[in-house]
């Protein structure tokens, strides 16, 4: 088999942004050329991703589940379910849960030359 498969169960949970979410690395950055990494991402209620930036790398963000806000330099956004964001590299921005429940994501991250 050429392509590669990864399930849910498959792929290992980890601490992301010192302990304030858990993720799990579906594609890292050995796999395919300019990737970074992809990950399935969670915040639980209250926890934010505290301001930082990515310095060679453009994020893409997918919100699957809950409600809360971006922070950049310029303002804050609110985000629900099905919502989409673009972090440019370099770009200092934070991501807050500000619901009830645990918020799901799906973070693309590409590196930028």
């Amino acid at each position: 088999m050429k392509v590669i498969k990864k399930s849910y169960d498959s792929v290992k949970l980890e601490e992301a942004h010192g302990g304030t979410g858990s993720r799990k690395l579906f594609v890292s950055d050995k796999e395919i050329k300019n990737f970074q990494g992809v990950t399935y991402g969670w915040l639980p209620s209250g926890n934010m991703y505290a301001w930082h930036n990515h310095e060679n790398i453009n994020e893409i963000m997918l919100v699957l589940k809950g409600k809360g806000t971006v922070r950049d330099e310029d303002g804050i956004y609110e985000y629900k379910a099905g919502d989409f964001f673009i972090f440019p590299k370099g770009v200092m921005h934070e991501i807050k849960n500000t619901g009830k429940c645990e918020c799901e994501y799906v973070f693309v991250r590409v590196y930028e030359k």
